[in-house]
């Protein structure tokens, strides 16, 4: 994709979202922490529903190392690897009071550092907590920059390298956010809805796809 048309990609998503956010709920750093690393391999509409009475007792490693694994599990078992969840909370907790006083560090190497935590979830730490430009490529994400042709890559790591390369500096802060929801809502794995897409004209997917048919007699009865 040329460096205008990927200009342009970006201000298209601005002006139909201008204030992008996770669709996690989160009440501090170290819950949104603690969301992130129950987010692998589930939605966010299932992290959320499992989350929403634990965060009501407990937003900080304290509370949660005072709650336990078991007890934990109480709660997450509706999420998938809720086992070995539970117990890399716990221990991410117990080294966030030992080792950062509770908090939850504004530092890439000291949140991988974290049982549990990888190079995605500390990059949405990093934007979502901390305002940090970093891009967090989960699958939505590395479909659409390859899809595109916006960055491809054959790696999760090269289409990050990729993107933070290649997005203008006004639209680093939210691209993570504009990625994920086009990939989530129109870009969709199984089949894109092109048809309704902002950015199809810049794209390089082909062929393009057609409405389902039931739209496209509603079109034709106009």
């Amino acid at each position: 994709m040329k460096k205008a048309d990927i200009f342009e990609f970006y201000r298209r998503l601005a002006e139909e979202n201008p204030s992008p956010e996770t669709e996690l709920a989160y009440i501090n750093p170290y819950t949104l922490l603690v969301a992130v690393a129950l987010s692998a391999q589930a939605t966010d509409v299932g992290v959320n529903k499992a989350t929403r009475r634990l965060f009501e007792a407990v937003r900080t490693p304290q509370a949660m190392v005072a709650l336990g694994e078991e007890g934990l599990k109480q709660h997450i078992k509706t999420i998938g690897l809720f086992n070995t969840k539970a117990r890399n909370i716990i221990a991410l907790s117990e080294k966030l009071i030992a080792e950062h006083n509770g908090e939850v560090p504004r530092d890439r190497a000291a949140l991988e550092a974290l049982p549990g935590v990888g190079r995605k979830t500390a990059n949405v730490v990093l934007n979502v907590a901390f305002g940090d430009e970093t891009i967090a490529v989960d699958t939505h994400i590395f479909r659409v920059a390859n899809r595109t042709g916006l960055a491809p890559g054959k790696t999760v790591l090269a289409v990050e390298m990729g993107l933070e390369k290649v997005t203008p500096k006004p639209f680093r802060r939210h691209a993570h956010h504009w990625l994920i929801l086009h990939g989530r809502y129109v870009c969709k794995a199984r089949r894109p809805e092109c048809w309704r897409c902002i950015e199809a004209d810049l794209c390089a997917f082909s062929p393009k796809t057609a409405p389902p048919a039931q739209n496209r007699r509603a079109q034709s009865e106009k």
